[in-house]
């Protein structure tokens, strides 16, 4: 029972990562509050969701998921940087309208039937997993998609594009004197970001075979609450790299809601307990950086 329920945790907590990198890319780079990410995020489940419906091979939804929230990251950017509204309110006007979008796609609820292959059960995973449980095959399948999209993120960031990316929410002044235009930077940056919150909600759809017009809500904490998370755990060990602090700080996350779970909380109340949660990191956080102040 533990075993099943530390696979279960894992496999949430590696799937939930990619939109903890996409968040911490927008939230500690660029510095953009990107609520962009309830919309997203469900818009890569509804896309995979109809797509499997019809018969769409489970690894060709993927790219095309993440190309869905690509154009999500584009329009929040255009509407910041060419229409020159405030980055809070840009996010709120693409997530508003990608729920209706949403609904449009793949109505308030559409269910995958079982016998419908995914990432996690098809005859490639067969191959690569021998005989394991299902609860195993997609956990090895959760940290293979996780690992990989960690490095090619790391990789980026060491080339010139990924470092201007990096100055951009940093120094924007500096990225003008390179003659480089920081809104097109922000604008990759959020095209990058929703991607990954996309891909994520494709794999938790072929994971749960299932999407839901809801699943987007709260979304946007979830993965701040991760990434805080992880960058106050390892905050004086400057060798690790930002998408392992998101990555570890997601599997933490989640293990506390599962301990929750555990505790008899009612389901219908975990998005409290995600607020709840996420208000006692900040506090936490705030209470330590004015203690070091102080000292």
């Amino acid at each position: 029972m533990f075993l099943d329920l530390t696979i279960s945790v894992l496999t949430q907590g590696l799937l939930y990562a990619l939109l903890a990198y996409g968040i911490f890319i927008t939230y500690k780079i660029l510095d953009f509050p990107d609520l962009t990410v309830d919309g997203s995020f469900p818009l890569g489940a509804a896309v995979t969701a109809v797509l499997l419906n019809r018969g769409v091979n489970c690894y060709a939804t993927i790219p095309i998921a993440m190309a869905a929230g690509a154009l999500a990251g584009l329009i929040t950017g255009l509407i910041h940087v060419r229409f020159r509204i405030r980055d809070l309110l840009a996010g709120i006007i693409t997530m508003t309208a990608l729920f209706s979008v949403n609904l449009q796609i793949a109505g308030s609820n559409l269910a995958v039937p079982r016998e419908i292959d995914t990432v996690f059960t098809s005859s490639l995973t067969e191959k690569l997993t021998g005989g394991a449980p299902l609860a195993v095959k997609k956990l090895i399948v959760a940290v293979i998609i996780a690992v990989i999209a960690k490095i090619v993120i790391d990789l980026y960031f060491r080339t010139k594009s990924g470092l201007l990316l990096r100055a951009t929410g940093s120094n924007g002044t500096f990225v003008t004197t390179l003659a480089k235009d920081k809104g097109s930077m922000k604008i990759l940056g959020l095209v990058i970001a929703d991607t990954l919150v996309a891909l994520s909600g494709c794999l938790v759809c072929q994971e749960q075979r299932a999407f839901a017009a809801t699943m987007g809500t709260g979304q946007m904490v979830f993965g701040l609450a991760a990434v805080i998370i992880g960058t106050t755990l390892f905050k004086k060990l400057s060798f690790i790299k930002g998408t392992t602090c998101a990555l570890v700080g997601s599997v933490i996350y989640k293990a506390c809601i599962q301990l929750a779970i555990n505790l008899g909380l009612p389901t219908n109340l975990l998005k409290l307990v995600t607020a709840v949660l996420f208000l006692v990191i900040l506090v936490v956080g705030n209470v330590r950086k004015g203690a070091h102040e102080n000292a």
